[in-house]
């Protein structure tokens, strides 16, 4: 049987690793803290609506419509759109203080820079689903990765990617609506 002081000893460095774990995972936000004004920082997030055409024997994959967003470190803006391959107006405003530091402590305290850019495969079936990329230089180090959209592929997406997609396509609504 074991002695109720090793039980006590054994349970206190769990208790104290819940103690330091329960903020961590209930803190929704990365702290803007991470950044700094010496970071440079450019972001070129792209989202294609992609369909699957077929013609007989070959099989092609086209862009029904494409967003491009640019991000500078200034927080200057450009958002490109394409629907069926005719291009809108590029639109330029500039992204608030608040947002950016946001964006950019996101990708640099989750270690976004340092992700594999390993390439995911999409299911066969699909014939129309969404295929994103997000291209950051961060301080000169640049990682761009391509992702299909969590249906359309059987491979795991990070979630640190969905989460700054998900930042970005709030930016991005801006420019939709």
């Amino acid at each position: 049987m074991v002695k109720p002081v090793y039980f006590v000893l054994g349970a206190i460095p769990v208790i104290v690793a819940i103690l330091l774990a329960v903020p961590l995972v209930t803190k929704n936000e990365i702290p803007v803290s991470a950044t700094n004004s010496f970071d440079k920082v450019e972001i070129e997030y792209t989202k294609h609506q992609l369909k699957k055409i077929t013609n007989g024997i070959a099989e092609r994959t086209g862009a029904e419509k494409t967003e491009i967003l640019l991000i500078k470190n200034d927080g200057e803006t450009k958002y490109t759109i394409t629907k069926k391959g005719y291009p809108q107006p590029t639109i330029k405003s500039k992204i608030n203080e608040q947002d950016l530091n946001k964006i950019k402590a996101l990708i640099k305290e989750t270690g976004f820079i340092s992700i594999d850019p390993n390439s995911f495969s999409v299911f066969q079936n699909v014939t129309d689903f969404q295929k994103s990329s997000v291209k950051v230089t961060l301080n000169g180090r640049v990682n761009q990765i391509h992702w299909p959209e969590s249906s359309a592929t059987p491979d795991f997406i990070p979630p640190i990617i969905t989460m700054v997609e998900s930042e970005l396509d709030k930016v991005m609504s801006e420019f939709s609506e």
